[in-house]
């Protein structure tokens, strides 16, 4: 049988979740600089005093609902390393995919990160190192892809995985305005195949 102390570290894990989850979609709805830590209490029946015995503050709680976006991600970044050649890029679209089942959690990403182009936004130094980090992880795999004669020797690959990022954030957007419009995955993966074979000629 659980000791009390063990009931009661489960019980608080949960109840930080709750409140992840609720500031999660607060931030995806109105922005991090639009909500407040009093809405987000109400969201979960908790007086302001109390969530911030669980959070310290509006910045660290944005700081772990990035986490758990991230998180969310895990599984198809390890599979990001595991796969050779042009394949490892072909991962996005799967990636795209993911995306598409987790609305939430776009709408999140894409709000956050158009507001931290604002000066002094508390989330935009991560949103500076998450994109830095993509574009090397994207690169990598191009270069990789080089390597093995799939593409050409004289292709900016830098800039190649820079463009293919803006194009599948971009399409997101479009998608969370017009979902039956937009067909995240046929037009990202179609866009894709015509640029990779762009890139091979």
């Amino acid at each position: 049988m659980p000791s009390s102390n063990a009931r009661g570290y489960a019980k608080g894990r949960a109840r930080r979740r709750e409140i992840l989850l609720a500031a999660l979609h607060a931030f995806a709805e109105q922005g991090f600089r639009a909500t407040s830590m009093r809405e987000i209490a109400e969201m979960v029946g908790l007086s302001q005093a109390g969530l911030l015995h669980h959070f310290s503050s509006k910045e660290e709680l944005l700081e772990e609902v990035l986490r758990l976006r991230d998180e969310e991600q895990t599984a198809f970044n390890e599979r990001f390393g595991q796969e050779r050649g042009l394949d490892a890029v072909r991962y996005l679209i799967d990636l795209v995919d993911l995306n598409a089942r987790q609305v939430g959690l776009v709408r999140l990403y894409t709000v956050l990160a158009g507001e931290s182009v604002s000066p002094g936004h508390p989330a935009q130094e991560y949103f500076l190192d998450r994109y830095a980090t993509v574009r090397e992880r994207v690169a990598t795999r191009l270069r990789n892809a080089r390597d093995g004669g799939e593409i050409r020797a004289d292709a900016d690959l830098d800039a190649a995985a820079a463009a293919i990022l803006a194009v599948m954030d971009g399409l997101q957007i479009q998608w969370l305005l017009d979902p039956k419009t937009v067909d995240l995955r046929r037009v990202f993966g179609e866009f894709l195949e015509t640029y990779l074979r762009g890139l091979a000629t």
